[in-house]
């Protein structure tokens, strides 16, 4: 038996993430959300499993966050062997600007970058300091980061990837954070890791009502990719990328040396 946390749990991602690993009946998965009764109607609804249970907590709440670790630990007895934090802000600016540096004020864009950078760097940290000592307790001892290809400042440069810089640079930020994590808990045998799920469908935005500038800067975003990579096909769904990112979590370890390590749902630095 495992038992798992999986931060941001409600949609896309996370909610697959709890999908996937209920499936095995024998573990305990407990998903953190900001709207516990309407995650809990989803899950019965879509999933319908007894082993998983939803638990508040909100990555710009520490109280919640605080509570979260305490209803957890009655859950699991007082350990957890995955701890996983999926969920970010991601911010887009208003007008025709929505996904650049540009935006209509110097306080919007204040507000943005600090919007993001809580939510994202600020919120997890708490999250995992909270967890740590459930983690420290466990069998696993995996604490793992949902982040971006984004945050690859070599794809950004080579490519001119000029898509969601609040989020880019929050999830930079993010992945150094993982990285003296690993660092300091290393040699406790706590394995800290940043994994890219990959490029991931779980918009429920139909793109044709997209402003027009917006709908050209998409368009030019998806030719970087497929510059990148020009066997890119679209976005692969929240299954296939949980499946990938799951199997990229088990293979890792300490002592493979994969502490602190950023890569993608295929292991590698290939983003897509």
């Amino acid at each position: 038996m495992s038992s798992y946390v999986v931060a941001g749990a409600s949609r896309g991602i996370g909610f697959e993430f709890l999908r996937q690993l209920s499936a095995d009946p024998a573990n305990v998965v407990i998903g953190l959300v900001r709207d516990k009764a309407g995650s809990e109607k989803k899950v019965a609804a879509e999933i319908g499993r007894s082993n998983i249970h939803i638990v508040t907590g909100d990555f710009d709440s520490y109280e919640s966050l605080k509570k979260a670790a305490e209803e957890t630990s009655k859950i699991t007895g007082g350990k957890l062997d995955y701890l996983i934090a999926n969920g970010a802000f991601l911010s887009y600016w208003s007008g025709t600007k929505t996904f650049g540096m540009m935006a209509e004020t110097p306080e919007q864009l204040e507000e943005h970058m600090l919007n993001s950078f809580k939510t994202n760097v600020v919120g997890i940290v708490h999250l995992y300091n909270l967890f740590l000592p459930l983690i420290k307790k466990g069998n696993a001892k995996k604490v793992i980061a949902i982040s971006s290809g984004h945050a690859d400042i070599d794809l950004v440069t080579e490519y001119d990837l000029d898509v969601s810089p609040p989020y880019a640079i929050s999830k930079i930020g993010l992945n150094l954070a993982v990285a003296k994590f690993s660092a300091e808990y290393k040699s406790e045998g706590i394995l800290f890791m940043s994994i890219s799920p990959g490029v991931v469908d779980t918009s429920q935005q139909d793109m044709s009502q997209l402003p027009e500038a917006d709908k050209k800067q998409f368009e030019k975003t998806i030719g970087i990719f497929m510059k990148y990579a020009p066997h890119f096909k679209g976005p692969i769904s929240p299954e296939e990328s949980v499946r990938m990112v799951t199997d990229v979590i088990n293979k890792a370890s300490v002592e493979r040396g994969d502490g602190g390590s950023f890569v993608s749902h295929l292991g590698t630095k290939q983003w897509i």
